[in-house]
């Protein structure tokens, strides 16, 4: 079997699923490229609650978690299959941590599918969410993406989901591709930790733009994960996408064992590690 890789992206706003930029045109050369998974276990910033659990049911829902947008993206489906074998494959993984087998309550949020709308929109690949446990330090979620590492070996991808810098408080509506400057530096102090040793990555929570770019803990754990299984398999995670949305929010994405290119061909701008210059609606 295919060892797949595992991947933390960046995805901003839920409008990505509907439009077609440069963020959202390079995640498409990312599916294209990449082998196909057995199946996805996503870690999204949107399933943040009190407790560790996987979604286990066989037709996971599509949840429309937000308010405000337009009536398209409310109507949005992504119907992709379940996998209870797959959420049990996950909750003996991290065993002696307990994680719960979620048969009827969550579904598949738009941090899972703002994402795949675009990776893998055919939906045709079975997908199950693991929530981020509210109640536990971040040191938990470093351990426990450990623990997933071997996931891939089964062709299982893991697939994190959120922002290295997100602050909504601060958004400029009107600098669709800005950055303010605590947000390149956290981001930047972010690359360098995870390119020295992803399993001191907590210690950019001491960076002195720490509390600006990191508001709240929910889109910055997903990134944990990936550092945890980077660290477990003695692996590099590679910023395969540099970007900024908004101000306030970073677009970068990462991989271990992802490596991919974008080409003019396939509608991507730019190449890896670098800001797509069009991110504008089309």
């Amino acid at each position: 079997m295919t060892i797949s890789p595992a991947l933390f992206i960046g995805h901003g706003s839920p409008m990505n699923t509907l439009e077609h930029n440069g963020f959202t045109n390079a995640w498409r050369a990312m599916g294209q490229q990449m082998p196909k998974p057995r199946g996805l276990l996503v870690v999204s910033a949107h399933w943040f609650f009190g407790a560790t659990a996987v979604t286990a049911m066989s037709r996971p829902r599509t949840i429309h978690d937000f308010y405000g947008f337009p009536r398209e993206l409310s109507e949005f489906q992504y119907p992709a299959p379940g996998a209870p074998d797959i959420a049990e494959e996950v909750a003996e993984a991290v065993k002696p941590t307990w994680c719960g087998l979620d048969r009827d309550q969550w579904g598949l949020d738009h941090g899972t599918w703002s994402v795949l709308a675009h990776i893998y929109p055919a939906a045709n690949i079975p997908v199950v969410q693991l929530s981020i446990n509210a109640l536990k330090p971040l040191e938990y979620h470093v351990e426990l993406g450990a623990k997933l590492a071997a996931l891939g070996d089964n062709g299982i991808m893991v697939l994190a989901s959120g922002n290295v810098v997100h602050n909504l408080s601060r958004v400029q509506w009107n600098q669709p591709d800005a950055a303010f400057d605590w947000a390149e530096r956290f981001d930047d102090a972010v690359v360098a930790q995870l390119a020295d040793s992803p399993a001191d990555i907590l210690r950019v929570t001491e960076h002195p733009d720490y509390e600006l770019a990191v508001p709240t803990p929910d889109h910055f754990i997903p990134l944990l994960y990936l550092a945890g299984m980077a660290a477990a398999l003695g692996e590099t995670p590679e910023p395969l996408i540099r970007g900024y949305a908004m101000g306030s929010l970073s677009m970068t994405c990462y991989g271990v064992d992802a490596a991919f290119e974008c080409s003019e061909e396939s509608g991507a701008a730019g190449l890896p590690a670098h800001v797509p210059p069009d991110q504008t609606n089309t």
